[in-house]
C-alpha cells in the first residue's frame, strides 16, 4: 500500500486538523493524522500529514510522515519528509528520508534522536551487523534548486564500528 491510498470501501481512522487526541489509539485500519495524537498509536499504516503531529509510542507496519514525530517509533517501513523532534527513537527495517521544500531551501529536520535501521532492529545485542544504530545531532539537510531534480533523497548511512 502506498501513501494515501484509500480504495473505495477501505476504512480509515482520521484525526482531523484542529483535533487533539490524548490516550491510546489502536486501529485495524490505516490512521491519518492531520491534528495531534499524544499517546500510544497502533495501526497497520500511519500517515502524518504536514499539519499532523504524533507524540508518543507508535507501532505500525508502515509510517509516512510529512509532519512532526516525537517519541518511540517502531515500524517495518518509515518514510520521513517532515520533522523528528529531539529524544526520538526510530526503529525500522527500512528508512527513507526525502527532502521537503521549506521557503527557498529543501530540508528535513532531525533533533537529537536514535535511528535503529536494519533487518531485525530488536536483535542489536546478538548481532551488531544486522542493525545499525546512530545517535547524533543532525543539522537540517539543505539542497539548492539545482539539486531539486536529482532525487531529493538522502539515506542515513550506518555508523562506522
Amino acid at each position: 500500500m502506498s501513501k494515501g491510498d484509500k480504495s473505495e470501501g477501505q476504512k480509515q481512522t482520521t484525526v482531523e486538523e484542529g483535533t487533539q487526541f490524548k490516550g491510546t489509539l489502536s486501529s485495524t485500519c490505516q490512521v491519518m493524522v492531520r491534528g495531534v495524537v499524544d499517546g500510544d498509536l497502533t495501526a497497520p499504516v500511519v500517515i502524518v500529514s504536514e499539519s499532523g503531529t504524533v507524540i508518543g509510542n507508535v507501532k505500525a507496519q508502515s509510517i509516512w510522515s510529512e509532519g512532526v514525530l516525537a517519541g518511540r517509533v517502531d515500524a517495518d517501513d518509515v518514510h520521513l519528509s517532515g520533522n523528528v523532534r529531539s529524544d526520538t527513537v526510530i526503529r525500522a527495517r527500512t528508512l527513507e528520508v526525502k527532502l521537503q521544500r521549506s521557503k527557498e531551501k529543501l530540508e528535513v529536520t532531525f533533533g537529537e534522536c536514535i535511528l535503529d535501521v536494519g533487518d531485525d532492529p530488536s536483535a542489536e545485542a546478538s548481532d551488531s551487523s544486522s542493525s545499525s544504530k546512530r545517535k547524533s545531532q543532525m543539522p537540517p539537510a539543505e539542497a539548492s534548486d539545482s539539486n531539486e531534480n536529482s532525487g531529493n533523497h538522502r539515506s542515513v548511512p550506518p555508523p562506522a564500528e
